[in-house]
């Protein structure tokens, strides 16, 4: 029983890392060694196929294009989600359970129903092929899930909380900046890493859009077809790693389900 554990940790671990490690390595390996099926792994790494994506075919705008989008978006969805969820975490009132229910229901629409409205509502907005144009309508699928997320999020703050801070002199909304708010912390990270992931792997809203200014998923889309397989990996790759590094920078406004912070 003492190595079944561990082994069934293993197991786990490399089922999850074993795809992104194998994508790594592949999107590094040379182009004579790619179909070479008697070699495991290759002799050689190389970053010839990163440096080309990124540089030749314009991935690296298109990179920094989707940074842009998804932090947007990420703002937006917070500056009205998180009021909505506390109003709804916080006030009994008619409709209550009506609202969140429809808001749910918007993202059961398929985006290409409204993409002949959305495109025409953007070029006479002037916000078609641009970079808040992009984010608005990613800002606008994560909001309900950021409104229904951070409602549960504030439900778990004991209201009694913010009355003590009343109490001695607080109005509420100081109260809620500076008691419920540090608490919801590790909450809103996670809502945040679950808003930076809707975004940066929305792929059909940048690719109807946009043109000039797509994201890298969409660029990807449009130029990842005929490119050879180890290109395919290379994508793969510099789509992991941004959202790897901003789950590591946020990670430690997180808690463990035993309420543990990471350090």
């Amino acid at each position: 029983m003492k190595i079944l554990y561990p082994l069934i940790f293993l197991l786990v671990t490399f089922f999850f890392i074993g795809p992104i490690v194998l994508s790594f390595v592949a999107s590094m390996t040379p182009s004579s060694e790619f179909y070479d099926y008697s070699k495991i792994f290759p002799s050689k790494l190389t970053l010839d196929h990163i440096n080309k994506l990124l540089f030749t075919l314009g991935g690296l705008r298109a990179l920094f294009v989707s940074v842009q989008v998804a932090l947007v978006a990420i703002g937006v969805s917070f500056l009205f989600g998180i009021p909505a969820g506390y109003a709804i975490a916080r006030y009994i009132f008619p409709g209550r359970d009506t609202v969140k229910l429809v808001m749910l229901f918007t993202r059961s629409i398929p985006l290409i129903v409204v993409s002949v409205a959305l495109v025409t509502t953007y070029i006479r907005l002037n916000l078609a092929d641009t970079v808040l144009g992009v984010a608005l309508a990613h800002a606008a699928m994560i909001l309900p899930f950021i409104v229904i997320i951070t409602s549960s999020i504030f439900s778990s703050v004991f209201v009694e909380y913010e009355e003590a801070g009343m109490v001695f002199g607080l109005s509420r909304f100081g109260a809620f900046l500076r008691i419920t708010l540090p608490l919801a912390l590790p909450g809103l990270a996670a809502s945040a890493i679950y808003a930076f992931i809707m975004s940066w792997n929305e792929v059909f809203a940048a690719s109807v859009l946009s043109i000039q200014n797509r994201t890298l998923p969409a660029h990807i889309l449009s130029t990842a077809m005929a490119s050879p397989d180890y290109f395919k990996y290379a994508m793969a790759t510099v789509m992991a790693v941004p959202a790897l590094l901003f789950i590591f920078i946020i990670r430690k406004y997180l808690v463990s389900i035993w309420g543990i912070s990471l350090n």
